[in-house]
Parts: C-alpha cells; sequence; structure tokens
C-alpha cells in the first residue's frame, strides 16, 4: 500500500486519542471550539425561532432529575449549614 503524503492525512484525532482527553462533559468537554460551536448553533436555532424554549414545569422537572442523577453518582454538592441559610435566605427575598 503506498504511504499517504503527511499533508493529505486527517488532523481528526483517532477514537483511541480521544478517549483519553475526554472530561465526560459530552461533545462540548472535547475542546473550546466544540463549545464555541454549539454556543452558536444554539444562537441561530433561536433566531430562527427553532429552539425548544422549557417551560416552568419542564425546567423544574429537568433539575430535579439532574439533581437525582447526581446524588446517585454521589456528585451532588453537599450544602455546608452556612450555605443552606444563605440559600434560603435568597429564596425567602425572591418570593416575597
Amino acid at each position: 500500500m503506498a504511504e499517504m503524503h503527511p499533508s493529505n492525512q486527517s488532523s481528526i484525532p483517532s477514537e483511541e486519542t480521544n478517549k483519553s482527553t475526554r472530561s465526560g462533559k459530552g461533545w462540548h468537554g472535547n475542546s473550546e471550539g466544540h463549545a464555541q460551536a454549539g454556543r452558536k448553533g444554539g444562537r441561530a436555532a433561536h433566531e430562527m425561532g427553532r429552539a425548544h424554549r422549557f417551560s416552568s414545569e419542564e425546567a423544574r422537572e429537568a433539575g430535579r432529575k439532574g439533581g437525582r442523577i447526581a446524588h446517585e453518582r454521589g456528585k451532588a454538592h453537599e450544602f455546608t449549614s452556612e450555605e443552606a441559610r444563605d440559600a434560603g435566605r435568597k429564596g425567602t427575598r425572591k418570593s416575597a
């Protein structure tokens, strides 16, 4: 088989290379370029009116699901008593 000239070889990392650099955040975790592309796509979808807008109930359910999964995986934030007190005060101010 003929050897490829280096300029003709793909610059896309192999699956093996990619596995070692993943941060566990989906494709956004791969590089800043991917994250920037995702942000641009989101903005474009909103501008075209094609983006999904969560209702307050959908957002609430998504938050519950994320919290439940974080607790199951042992990755949920554990509040100190001071953080919990501050969060409670903040919530009280917003609902008044």
